[in-house]
């Protein structure tokens, strides 16, 4: 099999070294709608609360940063894991958790510590577990749970694994934002590692099945975690302690997503929907827990 979960799960960890500068962090805002007009912020280039995200003399920097810091992502790590050898091609992003152990520094060095802590069977699919922890000097900062599905590549005896879902609350929402992906979004957002030209090349994207490129899942990702920052934290990025999501489906460049929140002390419950094509699921499970 492609997939010896044996072996993936006795590797020992790998090891690479980070840097990240105020740019990145910049320029990763930036990619997930930092500066851009919405509903409540039609000026929101020059909005106090916005430089935070853009302003290199104010800047603090949101957790879902770990994803792209240092421009690797733990998914190319971790696809190179040994015993696993896959296809690209039918790889998808199943989930995504990032666990805070301090507020993000906007420099900094690190070391990111990456494993495989597990592999479900699906039968007709894999889902690999990837775990990368970062500490720099001061200690732990991160650690990022990444799941991989891999289609065709289950019936190898494993675990089945967790496979409950997340029931939205009986009520309407806290609080409910639209925010607009512009037609460059993705041209943006890749800028900060993810390469792969399926959120960019037309020709590419119809062999992968779509008529057109695709926004990052991370993208949506970051662009979530930022809406419940603003409007249910105060624009205060140190209260975060984890977020987590399950990505439910596709958002095209253009279209608008719809974000819905129900708060619970220090947790806020969040369903992401595309407006545009009746609420078609895009982010599902997904919860922030904060202080």
């Amino acid at each position: 099999m492609p997939i010896d979960a044996a072996k993936a799960l006795s590797a020992a960890p790998r090891s690479t070294e980070l840097a990240w500068d105020h740019k990145d962090i910049q320029l990763y805002h930036l990619g997930i709608g930092a500066g851009a007009a919405t509903p409540e912020k039609p000026h929101a280039a020059t909005d106090p609360d916005e430089l935070r995200y853009t302003l290199e003399s104010a800047l603090h920097v949101l957790p879902s940063f770990a994803t792209v810091a240092g421009g690797g992502m733990a998914l190319a790590g971790g696809l190179s894991a040994p015993g696993i050898e896959v296809d690209l091609a039918a790889v998808l992003h199943g989930g995504q958790t990032v666990t805070v152990h301090r507020t993000l520094p906007v420099r900094g060095r690190a070391t990111q510590t990456s494993s495989v802590p597990a592999v479900y069977d699906k039968q007709k699919a894999a889902v690999i577990v990837l775990r990368s922890e970062v500490a720099d000097d001061d200690g732990p900062l991160w650690t990022c749970d990444t799941q991989i599905f891999v289609r065709g590549e289950g019936g190898f005896g494993g675990e089945r694994g967790p496979s409950a879902r997340l029931e939205l609350p009986d009520r309407a929402p806290d609080r409910t934002t639209e925010r607009l992906i512009r037609e460059d979004q993705a041209l943006l957002y890749r800028l900060s590692g993810d390469w792969n030209p399926l959120h960019a090349d037309p020709e590419f994207a119809k062999l992968a099945g779509f008529d057109r490129p695709i926004l990052h899942g991370l993208c949506s990702y970051g662009v979530t975690l930022k809406a419940v920052v603003d409007t249910v934290l105060g624009g205060d990025v140190a209260r975060v302690r984890s977020y987590t999501t399950r990505f439910a489906g596709v958002v095209f460049p253009g279209e608008t997503l719809r974000i819905r929140m129900w708060e619970d002390g220090g947790r806020t419950q969040v369903s992401v929907t595309a407006a545009d094509r009746d609420d078609a699921p895009v982010l599902a499970d997904t919860v922030v827990e904060h202080g």
